[in-house]
């Protein structure tokens, strides 16, 4: 419920900035609103030993973000957007359902084990370009949040016997948040993203509470 509060205080702040931008700006020949579209590989981190990754943990996100020029030349902004995030883990972490329980247990034997992710995402950037209207390929930094919101949780586990699929699964945190980073030119960017928070929540795994959080590294494309 913190968390909440905080974001949306978070977006009542930027309310207001976005008219103070408004107001104070001088040059308002052009934006640069993007439709962004993101591929990434997934890295779990804080990993107890025991909780492997193997095969591809991909994603994939694609969203619009609103750009706010903050000085005259606009080579920097502000940018808030909204976009949909689905991401693929590929690991030997066993989740599962029994009863009103959910079972977390190193995988044994099997020939599909994952979770997946589907979120809501509002990434915040600092931005700093050497664009003009007239250039469309240009160099840019952008740094910032991103703050999700997980629309639907779901594992999967196949061996040669039964193949268990769960879904909703309350442990996994439904808001999560990171910092991002996207540097390159043109439409071309690496991309970075850190989470800050743990996917799941108050999980106890081999004694221990489990604290896995994501990186995610790839390309991301800005189309104008």
């Amino acid at each position: 419920m913190n968390k909440i509060v905080v974001i949306i205080g978070l977006c009542f702040l930027f309310s207001k900035l976005e008219a103070q931008v408004h107001k104070d700006s001088i040059d308002v020949k052009y934006l640069e609103d993007q439709i962004y579209l993101s591929f990434t590989y997934n890295i779990l981190i804080n990993k107890p030993n025991t909780i492997t990754q193997n095969g591809f943990s991909g994603g994939v996100s694609i969203g619009f973000i609103k750009d706010l020029p903050v000085n005259k030349k606009r080579t920097f902004g502000l940018g808030f957007g909204l976009g949909y995030n689905y991401d693929v883990y590929i690991q030997n972490l066993k989740i599962t359902k029994e009863n009103q329980s959910t079972l977390f247990e190193i995988a044994q034997d099997y020939k599909v084990n994952r979770f997946i992710l589907k979120r809501i995402e509002m990434p915040i950037e600092l931005r700093w370009r050497n664009s003009t209207p007239q250039k469309y390929k240009f160099f840019r930094v952008y740094t910032g949040m991103k703050f999700s919101y997980v629309l639907l949780s779901k594992t999967k586990f196949i061996n040669t016997t039964e193949t268990i699929t769960t879904k909703n699964i309350p442990e996994f945190n439904r808001i999560q948040y990171g910092l991002t980073l996207a540097a390159g030119y043109g439409t071309w960017n690496l991309y970075i993203y850190y989470g800050l928070n743990s996917l799941f929540k108050e999980v106890q795994f081999e004694e221990k509470n489990l604290n896995l959080k994501d990186v995610t590294i790839g390309l991301k494309f800005y189309i104008m």
